[in-house]
This record gives C-alpha cells, sequence and structure tokens, in this order.
C-alpha cells in the first residue's frame, strides 16, 4: 500500500530535479518570437554598416533569451511587408501565450505626423513618394496587435539623420506613438526621443544597440527596468546628446533572463511609469525628491524617468549644473512633440493653427501649414451649415520658462474658401390679375389665366372677384418663385467649382 505513494514521490523529486537543471527557454510556459531586421545596403544613400552589425548582434542576444528568431537583412519594399505578413502568421499561429518582438536597425522617416520604416530601394524625389514608396510603422503596429499575443515589443533604432535631399521638408527623428492609444499589451522603444536624431556610433554597434546587448542580459530585471538602464547608458556615453525614449501598454511582466522570466504576472502599479501618458507625478513630488540630492544622482533619475516634470524640477534646482542646457532642449522639444502628436491627432483647422502659434519656427512648421490647408480644403467642400466652429484646443504643458500665447483666430482665406451669396431676384413679384367678365379677344400668353362667369346670385360682385384675384395671384407668385429657387442652386453650383 506504501508502494505508489513512495514512486509517486520520487518520480515528483525527479520532475523538480529536472525543471532545476533546465535553462529558463526551455523551462518558458510561454512562446517567444523574434523578427530581426538589420537595413545596412541601401541603394541610393550611404550604407549603414552598423545596423547590420547590430541586427546580427540583437539575433544572438535574443536566441540565448529563448526567443525563436527570424532575420531578415536589407529588405526591399515589399520583401519588408512579406517578411511582416509572415512573422504576423508565426506569431498567430502560435497563439495567446506568445511574446513577439521586432526589432529594426536602418532609417526611418517621418511625413506628414507618420512614421515610416525605409526600404533599401527607397528611391524618393518628393516627399509625396514615402508613403508609396515606405513601409508605416503603423501598418507594421496593427498587424501584430490585431493578433492574440501575451505582449508585443518593437525596439526602432531608427532615428538616424535622414539622407534623401529630395526631403527637406521632413521633420527631424520619429513623431510620437503612445502605445496607450492602440490595443494594451505592447511596449515601444525607440534609440532617442521623438523628434531627435540618434548618432550611428564610432564602434562597429550604435550607441543604443551597444548599451542594450550589455544591460538585458542582467537577469531579473522587468523590461521597464532594462530600458531605464539602457537610456542612462546612452544618455552618458553620448554626453546627454541621445535619450532612449519608451511608451508601455503593457499588462504583463517580462523579463529577458531570469529564474522568473517564464512566469508573467500582473505588472505593478506604476510599472509603466517611463510611458509618455502615465506620468503621474507633478514638478513639486520632483523638486521635493531632488531637493538636496547631489546633482549627477540626480541627473540620473530624471533620465530614468524621462518626463517634462522631472527635467522642469532639475533644471529649477540645478540651474548651474553642466547638463541643465541639454535638458532644457530636450524638454522644450519634448513639449514641441508632444503638440504636434496633438494637432495630428485632432487633425482640425484649430489644432494645426494652434501648433503653427507656438512653434511656428520649427522644423514641422512647413508641414503643419501644408496640413491645415488641406483640412480648409476638406472643410469649405462641405455645406456652410455643417462646418464646425474652430475649438480652442490647449497644445502643450505650460512652465515658468515657457508659456504659450493663445492663439489668433486666422481669417478664412478668400482664395480657398468661397463666397457664398444668397441669390436676390431683382425681377419684382407679380401684380395682382384682373378678373373680367368678357376679355378682350386676343392671344392669351401661356402664363395667363383668365376667368370667364357670370355673376351668380348673392353676395355683390366684386366680392367674389377679389377673392378669385386672391388665390389665382398666390398660385402665380408661388410657381414663379419656385423656378427662382432653382437658379439660385445652379448659381451657387456653378460657384462652389
Amino acid at each position: 500500500m506504501r508502494r505508489p505513494a513512495l514512486i509517486h514521490l520520487i518520480l515528483a523529486s525527479g520532475l523538480l530535479a529536472l525543471t532545476q537543471l533546465l535553462t529558463p527557454s526551455e523551462a518558458a510556459a510561454e512562446a517567444r518570437l523574434a523578427l530581426v531586421i538589420g537595413q545596412s545596403a541601401y541603394r541610393t544613400v550611404p550604407e549603414l554598416p552598423n545596423a547590420a552589425n547590430d541586427a546580427k548582434g540583437m539575433a544572438e542576444l535574443l536566441g540565448n533569451a529563448g526567443f525563436t528568431v527570424t532575420t531578415a537583412p536589407n529588405l526591399a519594399q515589399n520583401e519588408m511587408r512579406q517578411a511582416i505578413s509572415d512573422f504576423a502568421g508565426k506569431v498567430s499561429a502560435s497563439g495567446a501565450d506568445t511574446v513577439a518582438l521586432v526589432f529594426y536597425a536602418g532609417h526611418g522617416l517621418q511625413i506628414d505626423g507618420e512614421n515610416y520604416l525605409v526600404p533599401v530601394d527607397l528611391d524618393p524625389k518628393r516627399e509625396a513618394d514615402i508613403p508609396l514608396q515606405g513601409v508605416r510603422l503603423n501598418d507594421l503596429l496593427n498587424t501584430l496587435g490585431a493578433l492574440p499575443t501575451r505582449a508585443r515589443i518593437f525596439m526602432l533604432d531608427a532615428c538616424r539623420n535622414n539622407p534623401f535631399p529630395a526631403l527637406s521638408g521632413a521633420g527631424h527623428g520619429l513623431a510620437i506613438v503612445d502605445t496607450k492609444a492602440g490595443a494594451p499589451g505592447s511596449f515601444i522603444s525607440y534609440s532617442t526621443s521623438p523628434g531627435a536624431e540618434a548618432e550611428d556610433g564610432s564602434g562597429a554597434d550604435s550607441p543604443y544597440t551597444t548599451a542594450a546587448l550589455t544591460v538585458a542580459k542582467q537577469p531579473n530585471l522587468p523590461i521597464e527596468e532594462v530600458f531605464k538602464r539602457i537610456r542612462i547608458s546612452v544618455a552618458q556615453s553620448t554626453d546627454g546628446r541621445q535619450i532612449p525614449w519608451e511608451s508601455s501598454s503593457l499588462t504583463t511582466d517580462f523579463k529577458f533572463f531570469g529564474a522568473e522570466s517564464n512566469n508573467s504576472q500582473p505588472a505593478a502599479p506604476g510599472a509603466n511609469s517611463m510611458a509618455l501618458a502615465g506620468a503621474t507625478r507633478s514638478v513639486e513630488d520632483w523638486r521635493k525628491d531632488l531637493q538636496g540630492k547631489d546633482a549627477k544622482v540626480a541627473y540620473d533619475l530624471v533620465i530614468a524617468d524621462d518626463t517634462v516634470p522631472a527635467y522642469q524640477a532639475y533644471i529649477e534646482l540645478y540651474a548651474q549644473d553642466v547638463h541643465t542646457p541639454r535638458l532644457r532642449t530636450v524638454m522644450e522639444r519634448r513639449r514641441q512633440m508632444l503638440a504636434w502628436d496633438r494637432a495630428v491627432a485632432i487633425n482640425t483647422r484649430a489644432s494645426f493653427e494652434a501648433y503653427l502659434a507656438n512653434w511656428d519656427n520649427s522644423d514641422l512648421a512647413a508641414t503643419a501649414r501644408r496640413l491645415l490647408l488641406r483640412v480648409q480644403n476638406r472643410n469649405y467642400t462641405l455645406p456652410v451649415a455643417s462646418v464646425a466652429a474652430p475649438v480652442a484646443v490647449a497644445m502643450a504643458p505650460t512652465c515658468p520658462c515657457s508659456t504659450p500665447t493663445p492663439p489668433a483666430t486666422t481669417p478664412i482665406n478668400p482664395t480657398v474658401a468661397p463666397i457664398i451669396k444668397k441669390r436676390v431676384d431683382d425681377t419684382p413679384p407679380p401684380s395682382k390679375r384682373k378678373v373680367v367678365d368678357t376679355p378682350p379677344k386676343r392671344k392669351s400668353p401661356p402664363d395667363e389665366v383668365v376667368v370667364e362667369r357670370a355673376p351668380p346670385p348673392g353676395p355683390p360682385p366684386g366680392a367674389v372677384m377679389q377673392g378669385i384675384g386672391i388665390g389665382v395671384g398666390i398660385g402665380i407668385g408661388m410657381g414663379m418663385g419656385g423656378h427662382g429657387g432653382g437658379m439660385g442652386r445652379g448659381d451657387g453650383d456653378r460657384g462652389r467649382y
């Protein structure tokens, strides 16, 4: 009777020992799939040697972390789209308990508020060519966001300088992508701040990938902590010129390495504090936290948090520190990119006017004017009564060092907006027609009405004639009025086109 119990105990001990011998990736319950794209061999602009090295290093790191890695170097547009589609098919077949990661190294562009990954065969002659020749970042995000997964991680080392001379009006760096606006469970990391340009580096890898290859190997680090440390490392190696940025809507914990990496648990409250929209600490809170700290310690704290309130508190408390001018530039650029993100998301005349009222001389001002003209033309094709009145939009947080002025109302451009006038018919209304007992013998015009009748007994003939005259007059008047209204619509149509 004791024998089965003894056998069960031995089997349980053996399974426990076997589990302890397995690596984290072998014991992992979740599936891990990665797509690594390295764009080096551009055909119309200089090559990016580091992008190939970055992709190779990340593929090795992710393979050691338990990912099944698909490498896809030097992709043309159709090849990139196919690679994303094939990867999405693998993620879908893997099931809902899957972590999908995409690493991209290469050029990226921001056109009209949209971010694009750059295929190696892209050869634009004007900005309007980019939507036709590039690959929208949102298409990648939405393709994977539509699939049931445990987590989606995007690492973009794609914020290098714009190498295409034909795109002189393109904004610097990439526009903000807030993961909270899409499906939950996503994490996106840029190699530098929105609207800023990343360095390619002087070594084999870029500063961003160099830091990632070192920090991500550290065991038992939640993903949020990994990228905070990457941000501090890159800021130190570039003397503050490059500060990586993240946005997170993750609902589970994730670790690249560590004994607990295979057990995804609900994220602790505040784990997404680095996310752009997730900052809850005020400037006053940061002043209290930084007060009395060494400037170097305070600097690392605000870099790790990477929010406007943290930067503002540091600038106020450490006005004479060597890092303060750089942080002031970062903070103002962040405010500007937040305003730009809102303007593009709202996409109205009022939103673009509000942006231009504060940043009329920025690199995105030309794009803002173009989009403003576009929404004006869109609105003026609608009936006048259906066009909504402009609504004031608060476009940026304020601080003592930067207080935006309220935008002035821009008058409607008469060369764009047609002047719609109500047609006035100069023809005087028809007079009441006489009703006679014996009309003269002549040809009556088609619109003349003649009534012949004998005066009936009873009321005086004048009363009967008066009533008939009024009825006939009204009928004719209404008919002519309707005809005049039709002409008014015709004039309006000609004015509109």
